[in-house]
Formats: structure tokens, C-alpha cells, sequence
């Protein structure tokens, strides 16, 4: 029986921490898929974004400079409506923050807490890129 091929994503990291933005890289790295932007701020999201077209984006929700993931989603999710975004946080209430905002209304973005195992990031992201 022949192996099936795993699929690989594009993925882009958003994080402030370098010891879990080098964690989530290297894990993804060693799994196959192609780790496309790795960022410590919100502040170049879009320009990232656009220059590396992923199929996925993982934000944390705590970044620096007064921004959150919320934020930084948001902006994606108003250029790119299609876009699937994860939101790595500590916080269980994001995803009551994130249940009132429109923007976020039927879209592919998903909230994970922290802390998660790397296993589990992997199959968010396999369910949120195949999400339609």
C-alpha cells in the first residue's frame, strides 16, 4: 500500500516570545511544512502577509506595542477574507472577546490556549486550512 503524501501548508508566525516562536518553527519545520514568516510584532503583519501569502498564520495574542492577536487577525481578515488564522493565548476569554466582533463572524479563525501541545497545533492547523 502506498504511503499517502502529507500535505504541506505555508505557515506564518507571529510571536513575541523568541523561545516559543523558535519551539512552534522548528516543530512545523521538522513536520513537513514550510515556515514562510516568523515575526516578533504586529506591526509589518500586512506587508508580511502579502509578500508570503500563507495558508495559515498563527498569532499570538499577547504581542508588543498595545497590540493583540485580535488586532492583527482583524487586519488580515479585512484585506484577505478568506484567511485562517489561529490565535495562540493563555486567556479563555479571548474567545468570548473575539464571539462579539463581526469581523470574525463565519470566518476561519479558531482560538487555542495555552498551554497546548505541538501535536495539537498541528491538527488546528490541518482542521482550520481544510475548514470551509
Amino acid at each position: 500500500m502506498p504511503k499517502k503524501e502529507k500535505k504541506q501548508f505555508r505557515i506564518m508566525i507571529v510571536e513575541d516570545e523568541q523561545d516559543i516562536l523558535l519551539l512552534y518553527k522548528d516543530y512545523l519545520l521538522s513536520r513537513g511544512h514550510k515556515v514562510v514568516a516568523t515575526s516578533t510584532t504586529a506591526n509589518e503583519i500586512i506587508s508580511d502577509y502579502d509578500r508570503m501569502r500563507p495558508d495559515v498564520a498563527i498569532v499570538d495574542y499577547k504581542l508588543p506595542n498595545n497590540k493583540n492577536g485580535i488586532d492583527a487577525a482583524a487586519q488580515i481578515l479585512d484585506k484577505y477574507p478568506s484567511a485562517a488564522i489561529l490565535i495562540v493565548t493563555a486567556y479563555e476569554t479571548v474567545k468570548k472577546e473575539i464571539a462579539k466582533i463581526s469581523i470574525f463572524d463565519n470566518k476561519r479563525v479558531e482560538v487555542l490556549i495555552k498551554p497546548l501541545r505541538l501535536a495539537q497545533l498541528e491538527s488546528s492547523i490541518l482542521d482550520i486550512v481544510n475548514k470551509n
